[in-house]
Order: C-alpha cells, then sequence, then structure tokens
C-alpha cells in the first residue's frame, strides 16, 4: 500500500489533542454506503483525545439524522458534534447585532427545525406561496414581516416560493445562504444544488447574500466553536477542491484530502504548491497513518527547545 503523501507545514495546534473537522459524503460515507474503515479511525482518534466534529453543506437535514446513522457506522457523535450549513446557518441567525427574531424559510424541514431550535420565529416559503397564489398579494405581503431570508435547498421548490424570498429581501430583509454548491448529487444523479436556487434569488433581488457552507470560512468558524476551538487550528478532512480544501486554506488551516470522493490526485496535482493539502489519502488506513504523523509533528512543535 502507498504512504500518504505528507507535506510540511508551519501550522500547530494544542499539543492534547487534534481538531479534525470531517466531511462527510464521499469522506464516512458515499451515497448510502460507509467508506470502509473510516468510522473506525475516527472513533479511534476520539478515544485517544481528539475532537472529532462533522461538517457539511447539506442543509435539508436535522442534526439527530445525522446522529443516527453515523452511530450505525461506529462513528463517534452527539447532536453537538455534527453542524451542517443548516445549524451552522441557524447559530449564525443567533450572532448578529440586529437581533433577527422572525426568518422566512427557503428550504427543506431540517433547515426549519434548526432555526425553530435557536428560537426564531419562521415563516416558510410554502406558506407564503399559497398566501400569494390564494390572495393575488406579493411575497414580502404574505409572509409578513421578516428580518432574514434562509435559503438552503428545497427539494420541493416553486416559482412563487423563490418569488417571495426576493420579494422579502427587496423588502429590507437580510439574506443569507447556508450555502452556494450548484450541483447536488444523488443516486439517480446530478440535481440542482442550494446554490441553484440561491442565484435565482439573488438574480431576482439583486442582492448578494451571506453565505454559510464552504468554501467560505463560517461552517468551519462555527463547528469549531461548538468543542471550544479554533477553526486556524483544525485539520479539515474532505473530499472536495473547491469546498473543502478551499475553506481549509482560507482559514490557514490544514487539509487531509481524502481521495475517496468527488476528486482525483491528477486535479489535485493542478493546484499550485501553496493551495495543496498536507496530506493525500487514498483510503481508511491512508488516513489513520497520515493523522499519527500530524499528530507527531504537533507534539514535536510543541516540545521545548
Amino acid at each position: 500500500m502507498s504512504q500518504p503523501l505528507v507535506r510540511a507545514s508551519s501550522a500547530t495546534i494544542a499539543p492534547v489533542s487534534l481538531l479534525l473537522l470531517v466531511d462527510l459524503d464521499g469522506v464516512v460515507y458515499r451515497g448510502a454506503d460507509p467508506v470502509p474503515g473510516v468510522a473506525a479511525v475516527l472513533a479511534a482518534r476520539a478515544a485517544a483525545g481528539d475532537d472529532v466534529v462533522y461538517v457539511t453543506n447539506n442543509s435539508m437535514h436535522y442534526r439527530a439524522d445525522y446522529v443516527t446513522r453515523l452511530e450505525a457506522m461506529g462513528a463517534p457523535i452527539t447532536p453537538d458534534t455534527v453542524v451542517s450549513s443548516a445549524r451552522a446557518t441557524a447559530l449564525y441567525l443567533t450572532e448578529q447585532d440586529r437581533p433577527i427574531r422572525r426568518a422566512f424559510v427557503l428550504g427543506a424541514g431540517g433547515l426549519e427545525r434548526e432555526i425553530r431550535d435557536v428560537g426564531i420565529e419562521i415563516v416558510t416559503a410554502a406558506y407564503a406561496a399559497t398566501r400569494m397564489q390564494q390572495e393575488g398579494i406579493d411575497g414580502a405581503a404574505a409572509a409578513g414581516s421578516v428580518d432574514a431570508v434562509v435559503v438552503g435547498l428545497d427539494p420541493n421548490v416553486t416559482y412563487l416560493r423563490l418569488a417571495a424570498a426576493a420579494d422579502c429581501i427587496r423588502a429590507g430583509a437580510r439574506f443569507i445562504a447556508t450555502n452556494r454548491d450548484p450541483i447536488y448529487p444523488t443516486e439517480r444523479g446530478l440535481r440542482p444544488g442550494a446554490g441553484s436556487l440561491v442565484a435565482a434569488v439573488e438574480a431576482t433581488s439583486g442582492v448578494t447574500p451571506v453565505s454559510i457552507g464552504k468554501p467560505a470560512p463560517r461552517l468551519l468558524e462555527i463547528a469549531a466553536r461548538a468543542v471550544g476551538r479554533r477553526a486556524r487550528d483544525a485539520i479539515m478532512i474532505g473530499d472536495g477542491i473547491l469546498t473543502d480544501l478551499a475553506a481549509a486554506n482560507a482559514l490557514g488551516a490544514r487539509c487531509v484530502f481524502m481521495l475517496t470522493g468527488v476528486s482525483t490526485r491528477d486535479q489535485l496535482r493542478g493546484l499550485a504548491a501553496a493551495d495543496q493539502p498536507v496530506a493525500v489519502a487514498q483510503d481508511a488506513a491512508e488516513l489513520a497513518a497520515a493523522l499519527e504523523t500530524l499528530a507527531a509533528s504537533d507534539v514535536a512543535a510543541a516540545a521545548p527547545a
């Protein structure tokens, strides 16, 4: 078996443990199937004292759904250590200087639940669209006063739902996107992602949203805070060049890049030296070896001169 490629890095993290921010689809599982051995590697790292937090741009599911699935795979998981773009968006809404008390939500049920969980009243896009159709009013009137419009992936999107979101933004609501992935891979092929819906609302409203998901840094920052750590001290474990690797590089964090998902080694070779991950692993064994090497280098870096 080939050894993982590891390059030197000047970044260091707290020597007592690693902070692992782990992407899900393409790393821990592929569609319905686990990636062999990865859950066991993460469980071993958690048992050794590392912090393991899962991060995903998928905004459709509630965090408890991930807990059930990951527990069944043997991965270390609690409700607080899975931070989807839906969960991160909800937490972001609570951190604003101008309080957000009521939000218009264009997205799936998981996003709605995450926002309700942090105490924010929501108006669903479906409700506003129904009122628009039945009463002949615009989206802002149908939704009522809202402080923010949140757009994620809505598999039941309609023209009027998009129109209602844009109407509310033009009426003064802040615009937040869970993520800007244009494509959503499924077992039945590629489908429009949240970014496709965001782009439609952006074009209609003329307003550029704040984006939470990768490659924007906010998802990783919020995930790191969930365990009291700093995102720049993290090791991002991911399979996406334009999402996982780009987000880590934007923060100055390290990235162990997995070849178990959407990207290839040839694609990595096309990147500039400064944009390369610190390690590349093609399977769970190489991931374990890479993390062991990085942990050892952190211990050495923290040792007194």
